[in-house]
């Protein structure tokens, strides 16, 4: 072999190494991305993050999803607070303190919801039926899932929470309020099947309700102060 095809050869083994160690080093930087939440994360898991700082006292912006410099801060002052590593990144330790699971957005339940859609839920729950009974609670988690599995509305929990005007409790800002573990049960049983609505997709107080279009849907069941209509 010649000197210049030694060369060449020396140099295409170097620049395939370096091939494959950048393609180690990035897969591992996607995996250790997607196993933290950090400054410029998005999404309902940087929502629960801030909305748990929020109502400890630790942050006071807004729960808007974006992690940007307020919620870096406040973690830091949550980690100082319970004695982690400063770093301002919610990793695992981080977020086991908080009571939070990292893997939310990738663990579904058995009705194809994750523990994300349920936190969102039990947010909107508290929300809309915190003074409402037990069952009530349940009936509104269950008109959300109804209106997810109806053609006529999104399909994903969030869509169905989000859909412009839907609920009271977003429009007035109260589904960024936090939420109880009364309220999380509540998420919970509607997600494993109790539905006391009977397939409604739409609730009002009758006291308080002054749209006469719904007004004219069919009652099915009243629970506490909503009545429940198809």
């Amino acid at each position: 072999m010649t000197k210049s095809k030694k060369i060449l050869f020396a140099l295409c083994a170097i620049v395939l190494c370096f091939g494959v160690t950048f393609a180690l080093f990035s897969g591992q930087k996607q995996v250790d991305a997607a196993t933290v939440v950090k400054q410029g994360s998005r999404g309902e898991i940087v929502r629960q993050i801030q909305t748990k700082l929020k109502n400890w006292g630790y942050y006071t912006g807004g729960v808007d999803g974006v992690f940007g410099s307020k919620t870096t801060s406040a973690v830091k002052y949550f980690q100082r607070k319970n004695g982690l590593t400063q770093d301002g990144i919610v990793g695992k330790k981080t977020a086991s303190a908080m009571g939070i699971t990292l893997s939310s957005s990738s663990s579904s339940s058995s009705s194809g919801q994750t523990s994300a859609d349920l936190y969102l839920m039990a947010r909107a729950v508290y929300g809309e039926a915190r003074g409402e009974p037990y069952q009530g609670k349940v009936a509104v988690a269950a008109v959300i899932l109804n209106r997810v599995r109806n053609k006529d509305f999104p399909n994903t929990v969030s869509g169905v929470i989000y859909q412009p005007w839907a609920f009271t409790a977003v429009n007035d800002g109260q589904i960024n309020m936090g939420t109880n573990d009364e309220c999380i049960r509540a998420c919970q049983d509607a997600l494993n099947g109790w539905d006391p609505t009977y397939g409604c997709i739409y609730y009002y107080n009758p006291k308080t309700a002054t749209n006469k279009w719904i007004r004219g849907r069919p009652i099915v069941t009243t629970i506490g102060k909503h009545v429940f209509c198809k």
